[in-house]
């Protein structure tokens, strides 16, 4: 559905086809008419499937100028996501005249965000305990509140702040309308739906439609002691212009961070140990274009939303499979196109088909880019540059110093531009070695394994067991000169068995008897 095949406000439309959206997404398809209409709605998607607008959009419609209080709420597990909300919702009420939009979170002068609420806003953008601080001071009126709304409701759940919530939602007037979107839908959402929902309407975009289709997603089978080398050349050969890469642990974010740096390449790390103005720094630089590479962990990454992604790279499948369609939602937003890559080693592939099944989608194999594919891109890319320059520049003073040079230490423009090209690439990288399928590894091994254990008997030289031929023939001795007999080979140790079966079947008649002697007195002395 077209944005114009709707009843929205002609500003809201006009403002939406300046932001070069024309058709919605299945979320906003399906949430903003039953917004438009009043009613409750609970929405189960993804991050990057377009909620903001899917609430903001009949927020502002329901919004009043005139009325300088506030009108609309939305709550926020970060301070990332509601600062990002905020501006979202700016640009769709742009030329919505008189309508103001706040962020509030912590970590921001309170003292500021008071003096900015009494200037008159209609909509507040705000993490919950910075909100419930507000309704104690009374800053924040709610008698004129219209909507409500929870995004990324699990994960402020998860993140404890149920009891915020819930305080936040008892101070909403009686007549009032909620809105609440989560990727997943446990008990605790639930219950909160059921207290403070009326008549919901259930609105879900399923999984297939979250990975959506402009993102190719691929796998690549790589040693773990090369996954570093192999993040290097991916970004070598696709030369994405904005990345993100996601490990699972802090440590591997500052390894990863430092070892990118002293390749060359731009990149910061963000993670929970990180204080919130090293948090806006390292954002800051990631969203202005200074830092092409964004290391982080999945519990730092939430809430960020950049725009124009290009590649998601996952040095570490996530521990929950529910954070990789978080992780590749990153890029491929508002229908362009994006790529994941995914490193994998040994029994990591189950993984893979995990995500496949659960996630409803597929990730296909690839074979990491060879030495030569990666200097003919980097070369490719070098002379286009110097294409571009040669076009626009003026270069007679440096080509007066090339010939000079020539000229001067007999060497021709070719070994010099070979030279001056072979600085700017750096030395040709070395081939990764591709990591065998897990089952076809262990075949193999088991095969090597088992024809090198018969040839060492073969060899007399000790096996698996750890016992040689001459061990073998020492112990047929021993047995031989125990009792005089010939007891080596099969049927010695068959008439050994024997021998002990006999025996043991001596001891227990012997301990049958007794058994019998001893009830036999028993019963005599009751007589």
């Amino acid at each position: 559905m077209n944005y114009s095949d709707t009843q929205m406000n002609a500003n809201i439309l006009r403002a939406v086809e300046e932001m070069g959206f024309e058709v919605m997404t299945p979320i906003q398809e399906q949430a903003i008419p039953v917004l438009l209409e009043g009613r409750d709605v609970i929405g189960q998607a993804q991050t990057g499937t377009g909620k903001t607008a899917a609430f903001a959009i009949p927020m502002i419609e329901r919004i009043n100028p005139q009325i300088r209080k506030p009108q609309g709420i939305i709550l926020c597990p970060t301070r990332e996501l509601a600062m990002q909300a905020a501006e979202e919702i700016r640009k769709l009420a742009r030329y919505m005249h008189g309508i103001k939009v706040l962020p509030v979170y912590g970590g921001q002068d309170i003292g500021r965000q008071i003096r900015a609420l009494s200037q008159g806003v209609q909509i507040i953008v705000g993490t919950p305990g910075r909100v419930m601080d507000h309704l104690r001071r009374h800053t924040i009126k709610t008698g004129e509140i219209k909507m409500i709304v929870l995004d990324e409701a699990d994960e402020m759940l998860n993140m404890g702040f149920r009891e915020d919530i819930e305080t936040v939602l008892k101070d909403m007037p009686e007549e009032h309308q909620m809105a609440l979107f989560s990727a997943t839908m446990p008990q605790a959402i639930l219950d909160i739906t059921g207290t403070y929902q009326k008549d919901a309407v259930f609105v879900k975009v399923t999984p297939k439609e979250v990975t959506v289709a402009a993102i190719k997603q691929a796998y690549y089978r790589v040693a773990k002691k090369d996954k570093m080398d192999a993040i290097c050349r991916l970004l070598d050969y696709y030369q994405p212009v904005r990345s993100l890469v996601f490990c699972n642990t802090k440590r591997m974010v500052d390894e990863m961070t430092g070892t990118l740096k002293d390749r060359g390449y731009e990149a910061e790390g963000l993670h929970g140990d990180l204080s919130q103005n090293q948090r806006d720094t390292v954002m800051n630089l990631f969203r202005n274009g200074r830092c092409g590479i964004l290391v982080a962990t999945d519990v730092a990454a939430r809430g960020i939303d950049v725009s124009g992604v290009d590649a998601v790279f996952n040095y570490d499948i996530p521990e929950d499979i529910e954070y990789y369609v978080h992780r590749i939602g990153r890029t491929g937003r508002a229908g362009k196109a994006g790529r994941s890559f995914t490193l994998i080693s040994g029994r990591e592939i189950f993984k893979i088909r995990d995500i496949e099944r659960i996630c409803h989608t597929t990730i296909r194999e690839r074979k990491l880019p060879t030495a030569k594919d990666v200097v003919r891109v980097k070369s490719g890319k070098l002379f286009e540059q110097a294409m571009e320059v040669m076009e626009n520049r003026e270069l007679d003073s440096f080509k007066r110093s090339i010939s000079n040079a020539v000229e001067e230490h007999d060497f021709s423009v070719l070994d010099l531009a070979a030279a001056f090209m072979q600085m700017s690439m750096g030395d040709e990288p070395k081939e990764i070695q591709e990591e065998k399928p897990f089952f076809e590894r262990s075949r193999s091994d088991q095969g090597r394994r088992g024809s090198e254990r018969r040839g060492n008997e073969r060899r007399g030289i000790e096996g698996r067991t750890g016992r040689s031929r001459k061990s073998f023939e020492e112990r047929d001795r021993n047995r031989k000169s125990f009792d005089g007999k010939d007891r080596s080979g099969f049927g010695g140790r068959k008439s050994d068995m024997r021998v002990k079966k006999r025996n043991n079947l001596g001891k227990s008649g012997e301990i049958v008897e007794k058994a019998v002697k001893l009830r036999k007195n028993h019963l005599s002395e009751k007589r």
